[in-house]
């Protein structure tokens, strides 16, 4: 039962003496715990506003207790950060740092029932003043999002503030570099032994970083030119772990000959007796960060590549070798391991254009190779 009490008068029906709280009229209703509770109003019209409101939440179900919702915003997430088992070492310490540097210190105190879409946005708004890149300010939004849905699931809050949220643009296109074949072999010369086919299996089979340093030799059938894409290896500061890929799906790819006989050369040469194919100095697995700065950026300086370039954009310059070679856009998803069409479509739409102005030449030139000696 729910009804509004007269906090200024007396059982009898007559006026309190003293002093008279402001707050005069009180809410009570019963929850679905079969719990009383109240909430204290200046005026009247306010306290049967807000019983209203109360039913018409308990008849959808969509009632909370406003005790829970109470609970500020770090605390809660201390409890979701323990819960939180699905990932990857390395992206558990990637969801703690955008925690720590940017979530707390806006929403920490913040209660969560107090948290409302003007909020988010104005969060979002100042990741953006601080001239973090639009996948940065992404990535950090989803941590808080992430947080404030699993308390709308828990029922510590009706519902995600986190609705009609506008988020930055990634400038994908401008921040990728394309290597020709003439530039990947560039690349492959400068670089130690070592680390040649790495190199050239990340611009000819499209592999992620994590995908090659978890590469192991039993997935590499080199008669049969196949290389299967099943786990991917991230470092963190405990140590190293594998686990599968970013998409979570296996894919097998036919390898060029020449890719096929370098790696059989390589796992020869350097394969480790643990298994990795693309092992570090010492023998063991391969660790990415000082991969990069102790071999592959000299090797882009030395071969006198654009400063800029990136080992990632290795996997863009396959796809870019993929379309110039005529393969439309489902082949260059599936050799990728991309989770969908979108992606895809998304990050390298704008080569196919080039693609097909290349394709129509090759067209052109046989044409003209035919009509010199005569149309028959």
């Amino acid at each position: 039962m729910a009804h509004i009490e007269d906090r200024w008068k007396t059982k009898a029906g007559g006026v309190k003496k003293g002093p008279k709280t402001d707050l005069r009229w009180r809410a009570r209703y019963v929850g679905p715990d079969h719990r009383e509770r109240t909430r204290s109003f200046a005026r009247k019209v306010d306290a049967e506003n807000f019983l209203d409101s109360v039913r018409g939440d308990l008849v959808r179900g969509q009632w909370v207790d406003p005790a829970l919702g109470r609970r500020t915003f770090s605390k809660y997430a201390d409890e979701w950060l323990e819960t939180k088992a699905d990932v990857s070492p390395r992206t558990m310490q990637n969801i703690e740092g955008r925690l720590e540097n940017y979530v707390r210190p806006f929403f920490g105190e913040l209660p969560l029932a107090g948290i409302r879409p003007m909020h988010v946005r104005s969060f979002v708004s100042e990741l953006v003043g601080q001239e973090l890149a639009p996948s940065t300010v992404k990535a950090t939004y989803l941590v808080a999002a992430q947080v404030l849905e699993a308390a709308a699931i828990d029922g510590l809050i009706s519902r995600s503030p986190c609705v009609g949220i506008d988020l930055p643009r990634e400038r994908r296109q401008q921040e990728m570099h394309f290597l020709n074949a003439e530039q990947v072999n560039d690349l492959a010369v400068a670089i130690d032994d070592r680390f040649r086919a790495l190199v050239l299996t990340a611009a000819y089979g499209g592999l992620r970083a994590g995908e090659l340093a978890a590469l192991r030799v039993d997935r590499v059938n080199t008669l049969a030119r196949t290389l299967d894409v099943v786990d991917s290896l991230s470092e963190a500061p405990g140590g190293i772990s594998v686990g599968p890929t970013k998409t979570g799906r296996r894919r097998s790819i036919l390898l060029p000959r020449f890719l096929a006989q370098l790696l059989g050369e390589h796992i020869g040469r350097y394969g480790s007796p643990e298994g990795w194919v693309f092992t570090s100095p010492e023998g063991g697995p391969l660790r990415h960060r000082n991969f990069y700065r102790r071999h592959f950026k000299p090797a882009v300086e030395a071969a006198g590549l654009p400063a800029g370039l990136r080992f990632h954009d290795l996997r863009h310059t396959c796809a870019a070798l993929l379309i110039a070679n005529g393969r439309h856009m489902e082949e260059v998803k599936d050799y990728l391991g991309h989770s969908s069409i979108r992606v895809t479509s998304d990050r390298y739409g704008h080569l196919f254009p080039k693609a097909r102005e290349a394709m129509a030449e090759g067209l052109d030139a046989t044409w003209k190779a035919t009509a010199e000696r005569g149309v028959r």
